[in-house]
C-alpha cells in the first residue's frame, strides 16, 4: 500500500510485506507472492533503517519550494539475475526519497526497472532511452525515474548524436554511450538534465578518450544551445573520472562555465569509497539556485550499505549467496572466504558498485526576480 505524504512524497506500496491474513481479506497485488516470512521481516527492518538513515542525510520535500535530483548507476540493471526481492524494495525506498533521478546501466531487458516502478506505484513515471549498441556501448540504456507530483516534462527529450563536421579529425566518432538529453519543469525552474556513461577504466589511452568525450560533448552543446530550450544544463551520470588521471577532463568542462555542486567536489562514489565517478556539473542562469545547508550547497553522498547488506550481514545471505556462487572458495565453511566474497562482488549485485549521489533546488525564485524588475522599473526614465 502506498500514500501520498509531504510535499508530494510519493511512499512506495508495501504490498509484499503484510502477514498472510491480509491476503485472505483482500487480494492485494503482490510483486514478489514467494517472498517468505523471514525474507518479509528482513526487508521490513532494511526499509526502516534505510528511511531513518534518508531522513537524517536528505532535506525534506517542501511544497513549491524545492526538488531533490539524484543521479545513481546501478550495475547492470536489468541483467545480474542475483537481485533478492528485498534488493528490489531498497532500490524503490532510495528512489523515492528523491524527486527525479537519473538512472545509468539499464541494461537491454526492463525487468528490473518494471519491477521498481511497480514497487514505487502510479506517482511516478520514467523515460527511457534505446540501447547504445557495439562493444564500447555494452548494450546500455540511460532512464529518468520522476515523481508526477513533483516535476514534470517540459518537451525536450533526444539523444545527442554527433555529426561528421563536429568530429572531422576527432579521437572519437561517438561518445561510448549515447548521452540522453530531457527537459524538467519545477516550479518557477526549467532545465535539461544530460545522463552520460563515459569510457570507464583507467589503463591505456582510456582517460585520453574519456578527455576526448567530454571535448566532444561541450562542442556539440555550444552547437546546439538554441535548441535546448532553456539555459540551465545539468550534466551528470556515471563520469568514470580518476582523481589520477582526469584532472583535464574535469578542468575542461569548468572552462565551459559547467560549476560541480560544492557538496559533492571529491566525495567518494563508489561502493568501496576509494573514486568520484559520479558528478553533476551544473551550467545555470541567474535564478537557478541551490539550496545551502551548513554554509555549503545541498547535496551528497548516500552509501546504503552502512544499513543494508552490510558486511556483519554476510552469514545470514549465505543460502542465497551458495545458490549462485560459481567460484572455488569453500564458501559453505570459510567465513574469511564468505564475508570476501559478499563485500567484493555480492552486495554490490544486490544493490550497485555506485552509490547515489545528489543535490537540493530551489524551486521559488519569485522574490528576486520581483526585486530585480522593481529596481529596473524604478530606475526608468
Amino acid at each position: 500500500m502506498g500514500s501520498q505524504g509531504q510535499g508530494g512524497l510519493a511512499v512506495p506500496f508495501y504490498n509484499d510485506l503484510r502477514p498472510e491474513a491480509d491476503y485472505a481479506k483482500r487480494d492485494f497485488i503482490r510483486v514478489f507472492p514467494e517472498m517468505s516470512r523471514a525474507e518479509k521481516l528482513r526487508t521490513i527492518d532494511g526499509i526502516l533503517a534505510l528511511r531513518a538513515a534518508l531522513d537524517a542525510a536528505v532535506p525534506t520535500r517542501r511544497t513549491e519550494e524545492n526538488l531533490l535530483v539524484a543521479s545513481w548507476n546501478i550495475k547492470e540493471f536489468g541483467h545480474t539475475g542475483q537481485r533478492l526481492p528485498e534488493a528490489y524494495y531498497y532500490i524503490a525506498e532510495i528512489i523515492a526519497r528523491f524527486d527525479l533521478v537519473a538512472i545509468q546501466e539499464i541494461k537491454s531487458t526492463l525487468k528490473d526497472l518494471s519491477l521498481v516502478m511497480r514497487i514505487l506505484g502510479s506517482d511516478w513515471s520514467y523515460l527511457v532511452n534505446d540501447i547504445t549498441g557495439g562493444p564500447a556501448g555494452n548494450r546500455e540504456r540511460s532512464c529518468y525515474i520522476y515523481n508526477t507530483k513533483r516535476v514534470g516534462l517540459s518537451g525536450l527529450v533526444g539523444e545527442l548524436v554527433l555529426w561528421p563536421e563536429l568530429t572531422d579529425g576527432a579521437r572519437l566518432a561517438q561518445l561510448a554511450r549515447t548521452p540522453y538529453m530531457t527537459g524538467f519543469r519545477a516550479g518557477w525552474k526549467s532545465f535539461v538534465l544530460i545522463n552520460l556513461h563515459l569510457s570507464p577504466d583507467r589503463q591505456g589511452n582510456k582517460a585520453l578518450d574519456r578527455k576526448a568525450e567530454v571535448e566532444l560533448l561541450i562542442a556539440a552543446l555550444a552547437k546546439k544551445s538554441d535548441e535546448l530550450w532553456g539555459e540551465n544544463l545539468i550534466l551528470t551520470g556515471d563520469f568514470n573520472f580518476y582523481r589520477s588521471a582526469d584532472r583535464q577532463s574535469v578542468d575542461l568542462l569548468a572552462s565551459a562555465g559547467f560549476v560541480e555542486v560544492e557538496s559533492l567536489k571529491g566525495a567518494f562514489t563508489n561502493a568501496s569509497e576509494t573514486e568520484a565517478y559520479d558528478r553533476f556539473f551544473i551550467r545555470k542562469n541567474k535564478y537557478f539556485r541551490l539550496a545551502a545547508r551548513n554554509g555549503r550547497e545541498s547535496g551528497g553522498v548516500f552509501n546504503p550499505f552502512a544499513h543494508v547488506f552490510r558486511l556483519d550481514d554476510a552469514a545470514t545471505y549465505r543460502p542465497d549467496m551458495l545458490a549462485v556462487y560459481g567460484g572455488g572458495a569453500d564458501l559453505a565453511n570459510d567465513d574469511a572466504a564468505l564475508r570476501s566474497y559478499f563485500d567484493r562482488y555480492w552486495q554490490q549485485n544486490q544493490l550497485s558498485d555506485h552509490l547515489p549521489i545528489w543535490f537540493e533546488v530551489v524551486t521559488d525564485s519569485s522574490a528576486p526576480f520581483l526585486a530585480e524588475n522593481r529596481d529596473k522599473i524604478a530606475a526608468e526614465p
